[in-house]
């Protein structure tokens, strides 16, 4: 059997394509905030509980009441996305101008809320989610077996993400969404709604949150902690790719996926922490982050 470094091909590419699939959904995540902090200048804590929500509310709807999975990928997004609405609605957009300390401290306590009332509904263990017939099985590549709904997870997200940054960089959506949250009065004048814009923008990314919940739904147990276990790697994700920059954190989380997976096969003991080295290097290096621009 050919090796590399030792490591049977195999078990080496295994070992990969599981980085990769662990990299798009930090991917997705720090999209998210990306887009939310670059945009709103909060940091919003509460993305790993919207991606649990949007995790629970594939596996409710299946449960209750049979709806498969093509149509949770997209239902779910939205019904988490106007959940996104309500909370800057009623709580974000009275810190606006603020510290974003006080952002920070408000999107903890609605984790920690979201979190406890589903631990109270479903306890801690997780439930499965079978993955959709049309994507079950694996492909034999001759040198490695694919399982093809880990294939789709890598394919959907760098699709969701590139459209991400392709409508928020290359459109005339996104030059009014930068512009607002640069001058609000002035894009206002020109008769652009600035807080529709800004509710939007906040709900864009709690879908975000939730597709991504529904991609890992068939992947891991759908548990109220899974988001929890996660945002604070998709944070340190973030911070190295640069605060604000939606690139930098696509970029970033398959790159650092892929680190991760690698980390198991060479020194598996440093596989948890390994993203946490990166950040303190980067931070010493460059503070602003691999694509954030310097204050």
């Amino acid at each position: 059997m050919t090796e590399i470094f030792g490591i049977p091909i195999q078990a080496f590419l295994g070992q990969l394509m599981l980085g990769l699939v662990n990299g798009a959904f930090y991917a997705m995540l720090s999209l998210g905030l990306a887009v939310i902090f670059g945009l709103l200048d909060i940091v919003n804590f509460a993305h790993g509980a919207l991606y649990m929500v949007g995790a629970f509310a594939a596996w409710i709807m299946l449960e209750k009441w049979g709806i498969n999975y093509w149509i949770a990928l997209i239902v779910a997004p939205l019904i988490v996305g106007a959940l996104g609405v309500v909370i800057e609605r009623l709580f974000l957009k009275r810190l606006y101008g603020l510290d974003p300390l006080y952002g920070l401290l408000l999107t903890f306590g609605l984790s920690l809320i979201l979190e406890g009332i589903f631990r109270d509904q479903y306890g801690v263990s997780g439930q499965s989610y079978p993955v959709p017939d049309a994507l079950a099985g694996a492909t034999n590549l001759g040198f490695m077996v694919l399982p093809n709904y880990r294939a789709w997870v890598v394919l959907a997200s760098i699709v969701i993400c590139l459209g991400t940054w392709f409508l928020i960089e290359r459109t005339r959506l996104g030059a009014y969404l930068r512009a607002g949250t640069e001058n609000a009065k002035l894009v206002q004048a020109f008769g652009v709604n600035v807080p529709l814009m800004v509710m939007l923008t906040y709900g864009a990314g709690a879908a975000l949150a939730a597709m991504a919940g529904v991609l890992a739904a068939p992947v891991i147990q759908v548990t109220p902690l899974m988001g929890s276990n996660l945002i604070i790697v998709v944070f340190a994700v973030v911070v190295i790719g640069g605060m604000g920059s939606i690139l930098g954190s696509v970029v970033t989380g398959l790159g650092l996926g892929v680190i991760e997976g690698f980390t198991r096969v060479f020194y598996p003991e440093a596989s948890n922490v390994v993203v946490f080295v990166i950040m303190a290097i980067v931070l010493m290096l460059r503070p602003a982050g691999l694509f954030g621009k310097e204050a």
